[in-house]
């Protein structure tokens, strides 16, 4: 007979819940996810009944099937799961990502054109085609049958396909609206396996690793079903029978067996990412489904060696439009683009300048008569609202409230840079509003209570990421008792702590080596960052990431 456990939420845990707006009755949920009970019916989602009819009888008439994906880390994620997925049901599903460069986002027609001549029955989208209304009519037109499956903003008209599965979709009456294209793949195979029995049940929890792989890197919230997928996955991945990743995380330094959120947001994620924005995404796709470890590490090293090239192309680019951005600093958004900025990383420089600018930015390559870029928005203003209000100047858009990418004319750049000034200027004071500084999470006086216990306590709010960050502390009246600049041009600070009453605590300081210049041992600082656990040659300490000193 089960007995259910009783659950006690830690005083400073359910403080920090109630201030992200957990109810009390909510915080035993969330803190201790269950996968029956928070795994939502997929049938609730518009069309998905549509979408099993339509891929059981691709199976059963052994059709040939197209899984059409995306070529971020949340596509790549998404177009396994389902080839895994239609594998259960004995249906050897092809794979087609577009090249960022040669195609760019979503399903174009031409690519679509080439599918049905080669006898294609059926495509599949993942991660896009929510904006894909005159491809969905030239396919419905030319007997080329269209499942799509997405989480992006829907727009006004929706494509004409077989089915369009977002929970999104107006009047959708799926309970979670923030599902990443991974996870909506995952609901699909789990609709497929309610129907089929296939895969077997239990066995769809193998492909927890690579949905909580989209979901954390797609930066989407990790709360509700979310944060049940991600908490999941990640146990799955701990043992995951997948090579490929197991070569990943070797290359990048991590111990899969105790990897977190925080490995595949910042070593995972981004050398899967590194293959689509500067080759093809297919050698990511072709190592999360490889059986072969020799291949997979060797994989596995050659995306660890774009992701160097990446973070040097990021980097030079990243100086340029800082300088450019001096430029417009009067503006509250910016809006920056040169030729030589390759819009395979612009989405990332975007992010990086958003952080330092603490306003609305988009950064574009000049691709002679047309634009291309991503935009990176605040707190407060959706930027794919931003990009709708000024659609008339745009050839192509879509995407999140805080991420989105878009083409335009070369010519029409100075137009949609007042036009998105003009946009913004008429919510500023609600986006001030939204924008308030950040509080901390925990704040005290000395380091008495900053120990092992508070760590462990904190750490039950594990998986971190959108929509449940790291918690924040700050401790007043700390001494520095120990300064060094580390790393590449001393981009980094090493600090060492101390209160009053001696206790001492290690920080570092990622990129704020030339924020501190006048810093100096034995100044008396405030600080605030997050508490964690530093190993290093066998030794285990607790560590501050500090993200601000308040001098």
């Amino acid at each position: 007979m089960e007995t259910t456990q009783t659950r006690v939420v830690p005083e400073l845990v359910a403080r920090i819940l109630a201030g992200r707006g957990v109810a009390p009755a909510e915080m035993e949920r969330f803190l201790w996810p269950e996968y029956e009970r928070d795994l939502n019916d997929p049938f609730l989602m518009t069309d998905m009944d549509k979408a099993v009819d339509r891929i059981m009888k691709a199976a059963d008439r052994r059709e040939r099937v197209v899984i059409y994906g995306d070529y971020d880390i949340d596509g790549i994620t998404a177009s396994a799961i389902m080839i895994e997925g239609l594998r259960a049901l004995g249906l050897e599903a092809e794979s087609y990502i577009p090249d960022r460069f040669e195609e760019g986002y979503g399903i174009n027609l031409e690519a679509l054109q080439a599918l049905k001549a080669r006898g294609v029955d059926l495509v599949v989208s993942v991660d896009c085609g929510i904006t894909s209304v005159k491809e969905a009519a030239w396919a419905r037109e030319n007997g080329l049958d269209l499942v799509i499956t997405d989480h992006h903003s829907v727009p006004e008209v929706i494509p004409e396909a077989v089915a369009a599965v977002n929970p999104k979709r107006p009047g959708d009456a799926y309970p979670f609206t923030e599902l990443c294209g991974a996870g909506v793949a995952f609901k699909l195979v789990q609709a497929l396996q309610a129907r089929t029995g296939k895969p077997a049940v239990g066995q769809e929890k193998w492909l927890l690793d690579l949905a909580a792989l989209g979901t954390v890197c797609d930066v989407v919230p990790l709360v509700a079903e979310n944060r049940m997928l991600a908490t999941y996955g990640l146990k799955v991945m701990r043992k995951t029978r997948r090579v490929g990743l197991r070569a990943l995380a070797e290359v990048g330094g991590v111990a899969i067996e105790r990897i977190t959120s925080e490995n595949l947001g910042f070593v995972l994620g981004p050398r899967m990412n590194a293959a689509g924005r500067l080759e093809h995404a297919r050698h990511s796709l072709e190592l999360m489904l490889t059986h072969d470890p020799v291949r997979a590490a060797e994989i596995a090293r050659e995306l660890d060696g774009l992701n160097r090239k990446r973070r040097a192309t990021q980097e030079a680019i990243f100086e340029a439009a800082d300088k450019l951005a001096e430029g417009y600093s009067g503006d509250g958004v910016l809006v920056l683009a040169e030729k030589d900025w390759s819009h395979g990383v612009v989405g990332i420089v975007a992010s990086k300048l958003m952080e330092k600018w603490q306003k609305p930015v988009l950064v574009a390559q000049v691709l002679g008569e047309y634009t291309k870029g991503s935009a990176r928005s605040v707190k407060g203003y959706s930027m794919v609202d931003a990009l709708r209000a000024n659609a008339g100047v745009l050839e192509k858009f879509g995407g999140h409230f805080f991420a989105a990418g878009f083409t335009l004319r070369t010519d029409k750049l100075d137009e949609f840079r007042a036009g998105l000034n003009g946009h913004f200027a008429g919510q500023v004071d609600a986006i001030r509003a939204a924008v308030e500084e950040v509080k901390a999470d925990l704040e005290v006086d000395d380091l008495g209570p900053v120990d092992w216990k508070l760590l462990a306590e904190l750490d039950l709010l594990e998986p971190f990421g959108s929509g449940n960050p790291r918690p924040l502390i700050e401790v007043l009246g700390l001494r520095v008792n120990r300064l060094s600049r580390v790393g590449s041009e001393g981009k980094h600070l090493r600090l060492g702590f101390v209160d009053e009453a001696g206790k001492h605590l290690a920080g570092i300081g990622f990129g704020l080596g030339t924020r501190y210049n006048g810093l100096s041992e034995q100044d008396v600082v405030g600080v605030r960052g997050y508490l964690n656990k530093n190993e290093f040659q066998g030794n285990t300490s607790l560590q501050l990431m500090v993200k601000e000193l308040l001098l």
